[in-house]
C-alpha cells in the first residue's frame, strides 16, 4: 500500500494546493511524485473524467510555476485495483529555487518537502540557491546558426499525431532571452555540426579500429534514430544448443541498451561541445557522454531512478517523439538487468560498459551470463557475482549483508544467498558471531 514519504504524496482529488506540491518537489534534490486520486489510506478514488483533471494539471503546472518546468514533469494514469488514477512524475529541477508565479520568488511562493511535509522556504535558503542557480543551460546559449531549419522535427512530431504549429520554436523554447535561436534549437536543426562517432573495434582495445562512422550533422532526434539502428544491428542473437534447451542471448540486453544510449545523448552536457561517443569492442559496448555529474548530484541520487535531467528542453523533445517513455525509467530498466559495476563515473564522463553475454573464444562460443538467469529473475548465474562479494569481503571481511548489498548494488537477499552458497562449498568460514564477528576467506 501507498505511503506519503520526502518523495510522495497523495491526494483523493485536485486541489488549490497543486503548485505547492509541485515546487517542493521541483526544489527536491530528488524531485518526487504526486498521486491525484488516492486517499490518506492509499485507497483508490474514482474519478469520471481522467483526460480533462490530467489537462487541468498540465495547465497549470506550465503556467503558474516559474523558472520553466517543460520538461520536468510527467503526468501518466496508472490503474490500482482496477481503478484509474493520475500520477505525476517531477524532477528536481536545475533552476531552484521554483517558485508559484503569483505569489513571487518568497517564502509565500518558493516551497521546500521536509518529511512528508510542505513547508515555505525561508528567505535565506531562497537567496542561497538563487545564488547558485545555473544559468548555463542550452536555453541561454546561442546557436552558432541562425538560419536554421526544422523539417525533420516536425515529420517525427507528425509521425507521432502533433502537429508543430507557426509558434513551434516558442513553446519547445528554442530562442534565446534576447530572441536569437539557442543551442537547443541548434541540436535540433535539420543542419548543425554536432557528429555523433560510433567506432568499432576488432580487439578487445582500440588497436585494430575496424569501422569509425559518422552519425549527425542533423537534427539529434534524427542521429539517435541513426544510432539506435547502428547497435541493433551490432547487437545480434547467438544460439547455443544444449543438451536440454536452446538458449538466444543478444550481446547485451536490448532494452538496457536502448535506454543507456539515449540517456547519453540526452544528458550529455553539449555546452562543451562535445558529443557523446559510442564504442563497440569483441566483449563489450561503451557509451561515453560528458559531463559527469549533475552539480549537486550524488553517486546514490544519480542511482535512485529519481529524475534529474541536464537538459530538460531536449528531454521535453525526446519524450514527445517517444524516445522517451517516462521521466526516471530508464535508470530502473537498465538496473532490472545490469548491477551499478557497469557505470563508471568520473568529474567530467559518465561511461555505461555492457560485457557481451558471449564471446568468441579459440574453441568456440562460450556462454557468459550477464546478471539475470534466462528467466530474467536476479538469482543470475552467481560465479561473477560471487567473485565480487568474495573481492569485497577479502578487504573488509565484516560487513553486513545490508552493506555488501549497497556496495555492489544488489538486493539483501540475493547477497545472503550468495554468501550462504560460499559457506556451504567452503569458500569462506564464519568466525565468531553473527553480530561482531567476521568472514575468514578459504584460499
Amino acid at each position: 500500500m501507498l505511503q506519503e514519504s520526502n518523495r510522495l504524496e497523495l491526494k483523493a482529488e485536485l486541489t488549490d494546493k497543486l503548485e505547492k506540491e509541485i515546487v517542493a518537489f521541483l526544489n527536491n534534490r530528488e524531485g518526487g511524485i504526486i498521486y491525484i486520486g488516492i486517499d490518506d489510506r492509499g485507497l483508490p478514488v474514482e474519478n469520471p473524467d481522467l483526460d480533462a483533471t490530467q489537462l487541468k494539471i498540465a495547465d497549470r503546472i506550465k503556467n503558474n510555476i516559474l523558472p520553466s518546468t517543460l520538461g520536468l514533469f510527467d503526468i501518466v494514469t496508472e490503474y490500482i485495483e482496477g481503478i484509474g488514477v493520475i500520477k505525476i512524475l517531477i524532477s528536481s529541477g536545475l533552476e531552484k529555487p521554483y517558485y508559484i508565479k503569483s505569489k513571487g520568488m518568497s517564502p509565500v511562493g518558493c516551497y521546500m518537502r521536509i518529511g512528508t511535509s510542505t513547508q515555505p522556504m525561508s528567505t535565506a535558503v531562497i537567496d542561497e540557491l538563487y545564488a547558485k542557480r545555473i544559468h548555463t543551460t542550452l536555453r541561454n546559449i546561442p546557436s552558432p546558426r541562425q538560419d536554421l531549419t526544422f523539417a525533420q522535427l516536425k515529420i517525427y512530431y507528425q509521425e507521432r499525431g502533433l502537429e508543430l504549429n507557426k509558434q513551434f520554436a516558442n513553446s519547445l523554447e528554442f530562442f534565446t532571452p534576447d530572441g536569437k535561436y539557442n543551442y537547443i534549437a541548434y541540436l535540433l536543426a535539420d543542419e548543425n555540426g554536432v557528429s555523433i562517432k560510433v567506432a568499432k573495434y576488432g580487439g578487445k582495445d582500440k588497436v585494430d579500429l575496424k569501422e569509425n562512422e559518422e552519425y549527425g550533422y542533423c537534427s539529434l532526434i534524427k542521429a539517435t534514430n541513426y544510432v539506435l539502428e547502428k547497435m541493433k544491428l551490432e547487437n545480434i542473437t547467438k544460439a547455443e544448443v544444449t543438451s536440454t534447451r536452446r538458449i538466444e542471448k543478444n550481446l547485451v540486453e536490448p532494452v538496457p541498451l536502448r535506454e543507456a544510449l539515449i540517456n547519453a545523448m540526452v544528458h550529455n552536457d553539449f555546452s562543451k561541445e562535445i558529443p557523446p561517443v559510442f564504442e563497440i569492442f569483441s566483449d563489450r559496448m561503451e557509451f561515453t557522454s560528458y559531463g559527469g555529474l549533475i552539480q549537486g548530484q550524488s553517486r546514490e541520487e544519480f542511482f535512485s531512478c529519481s529524475s534529474m535531467p541536464r537538459n530538460r528542453e531536449l528531454m521535453r523533445v525526446f519524450k514527445d517523439v517517444g524516445l522517451v517513455e517516462q521521466l526516471g525509467s530508464g535508470m530502473s530498466r537498465i538496473l532490472r538487468a545490469y548491477d551499478r559495476s557497469i557505470f563508471e563515473i568520473s568529474e567530467h564522463f559518465i561511461k555505461v560498459i555492457f560485457p557481451f553475454s558471449w564471446t568468441e573464444e579459440k574453441d568456440g562460443i562460450s556462454e557468459k551470463k550477464v546478471n539475470g538467469d534466462d528467466n530474467g529473475d536476479d538469482n543470475g548465474d552467481d560465479n561473477g557475482d560471487e567473485i565480487k562479494v568474495l573481492l569485497i569481503l577479502k578487504k573488509e571481511p565484516d560487513l553486513t549483508a545490508k552493506k555488501i548489498s549497497e556496495r555492489i548494488g544488489f538486493s539483501t537477499r540475493k547477497i545472503s544467498r550468495i554468501i550462504k552458497n560460499l559457506r556451504e562449498t567452503g569458500r569462506i568460514t564464519r568466525i565468531g558471531s553473527d553480530r561482531k564477528g567476521y568472514w575468514k576467506i578459504n584460499e
